[in-house]
């Protein structure tokens, strides 16, 4: 018990007051967005306000026991936690319930449902945690780098496979622990990413003919300086970088065709204003950037957002709770809500950095960069610069499963931190 109570007391408490924030500005949030005049207890479990106050016990009730276990217990365990959630993801693909185009939901009954998919990042981060951890991974190794590659992609594919594509995308997030972690090419990796997408949108933008005549020309400016002030041996290597964008920008009319959705190409046009249809496909993301402009400076005030109140923008407590925030606070009220993650991911990553243990690190990184990727692109789609992909904002949605999964997440993280000097 004594010494329980000292790894209580070593608590990283910012960390925990930032969570205990998010959640009450989430749960404020949904009980705007929902509220029910017939209804207006926030505590009435008939409602969703209601029901979120349930999950929010659950995870903090969840969390205090994580604190409990000891830390050992996640890094020995890692794996078959990894093993259960993807069978968990194969289970889902064959019994699992459609909602909304994606079949990523177990029905448990009394209108109960888990998602699966939300878990599965929490496993993958302690999976590749502990493979990096107990296996002194030297990542120069081809069959290891292999191996880190399979531990992110197979539960990827598995979601990709439930139609789910925005779960999916967040577990480009581990990219960031490749790059921390010093693997070969991560970095490459990063900037080829960004570099792809610019192509693609250009590509959609411009038309290919376009495209090319602007490769063609960075080509032979880029030829030219090499010739006249670099080594010619890189020579080859730039001729071939352009041949992969070349082909790639070929491709993009193929992939955009054929291999999206319907429903994906026309969110991907209207983001791009090449489509015009605030009544259809754009309808959310128009009535989302209505709701926060309206707020203005200081905001609507609480429960008196005529955007909210009168539900024109649909989903609007689940993955467009920002608009919310953003009616009723105004520009004051995103700012703190945008400062509270920034302040929560600094300190994920100073963290991160202050553990003894391999696993530690990975396993904070980790959690750092699904969040981030949660949050960069939730609050890019309500406000009309990503896509939309149906993704969580994490503690502050509507959700169980989202609730459960990010909050046993980040305690697992802070009793890491707590025990860390346990560690020799």
């Amino acid at each position: 018990m004594n010494e329980r109570n000292k790894i209580i007391g070593k608590i990283d408490w910012l960390t925990v007051l930032i969570y205990l924030a998010l959640v009450m500005v989430g749960w404020f949030s949904i009980f705007s967005a929902k509220y029910d005049e017939m209804h207006p207890n926030i505590f009435d479990l008939s409602q969703v306000y209601g029901k979120q106050l349930i999950w929010i016990g659950a995870s903090l009730l969840a969390g205090f026991v994580v604190l409990l276990i000891d830390a050992k217990f996640f890094n020995v365990f890692s794996l078959w936690v990894y093993v259960v959630v993807l069978v968990a993801l194969f289970f889902v693909l064959v019994y699992g319930k459609a909602t909304k185009g994606a079949v990523s939901w177990i029905d448990l009954g009394a209108g109960v449902k888990f998602q699966p998919s939300e878990f599965a990042k929490m496993a993958t981060a302690l999976a590749l945690a502990g493979y990096l951890d107990r296996l002194d991974v030297d990542l120069g190794k081809l069959k290891n780098r292999l191996a880190v590659y399979a531990i992110v992609l197979t539960p990827m594919a598995l979601v990709l496979l439930q139609n789910d594509t925005g779960s999916a995308l967040v577990f480009v997030s581990f990219v960031f622990v490749f790059y921390r972690e010093g693997l070969p090419g991560a970095g490459l990796v990063m900037l080829a990413g960004a570099v792809a997408a610019l192509l693609f949108v250009l590509t959609l933008v411009w038309s290919q003919k376009v495209m090319y005549i602007v490769l063609g020309s960075l080509m032979a400016l880029t030829l030219l300086f090499q010739i006249l002030f670099t080594k010619r041996r890189h020579i080859l290597s730039a001729v071939a970088v352009f041949v992969v964008m070349f082909g790639f920008v070929f491709s993009v009319d193929y992939a955009f065709d054929n291999i999206l959705q319907e429903h994906q190409r026309n969110r991907i046009l209207v983001l791009l204003g090449q489509l015009d249809d605030p009544k259809g496909v754009g309808y959310n993301v128009h009535q989302s950037k209505i709701a926060i402009g309206s707020g203005g400076l200081q905001g609507k005030g609480f429960l008196q957002g005529t955007q909210t109140k009168f539900d024109f923008v649909p989903e609007q407590h689940t993955d467009f709770i920002f608009c919310t925030v953003g009616e009723e606070g105004g520009f004051k009220g995103t700012a703190a809500v945008v400062l509270l993650y920034m302040a929560l991911l600094i300190r994920l990553v100073a963290l991160a950095e202050r553990q003894r243990s391999t696993f530690s690190r990975v396993y904070g990184y980790g959690i750092a960069g699904i969040i981030f990727v949660h949050f960069a692109i939730n609050i890019g789609m309500t406000i009309g610069v990503v896509p939309v992909i149906g993704i969580p904002l994490p503690f502050l949605s509507y959700g169980g499963s989202s609730m459960l999964a990010f909050s046993i997440m980040l305690a697992i993280f802070v009793k890491q931190d707590a025990n860390r000097l346990n560690i020799l």
